[in-house]
């Protein structure tokens, strides 16, 4: 297994606006807008932008900041920065990892 410890995945999904942004990126053309990504260039593959995650998720940047910074150290989500813009998507490596230990283990 190359995910982090179990317990920080329990921990980062244990509160109710983190297991929804998950939810949220796993399929984000239900939940975002891609037009302002696809007018510059991107799409959804390079991941949702935090203004948008915190817009939704109606929580102050900060909080939600430190929500996407606790699931990305679990290894759920990755990150990248364009201008002065940082993106999310979904790690699903480690999500298909952390299900096949959850099958194995418990």
């Amino acid at each position: 297994m190359i995910f982090m410890e179990p317990l920080l995945i329990y921990k980062a999904l244990s509160n109710e606006t983190r297991s929804l942004i998950m939810q949220w990126l796993k399929n984000p053309e239900e939940f975002f807008d891609e037009k302002p990504y696809l007018q510059q260039g991107l799409n959804f593959q390079i991941g949702v932008c935090v203004g948008d995650i915190q817009a939704k998720a109606g929580l102050a940047q900060s909080v939600i900041s430190s929500y996407l910074l606790t699931m990305q150290k679990a290894g759920l989500l990755e990150s990248e920065r364009i201008g002065k813009w940082t993106y999310y998507r979904r790690n699903e490596t480690t999500i298909q990892e952390f299900a096949e230990f959850l099958k194995e283990k418990l």
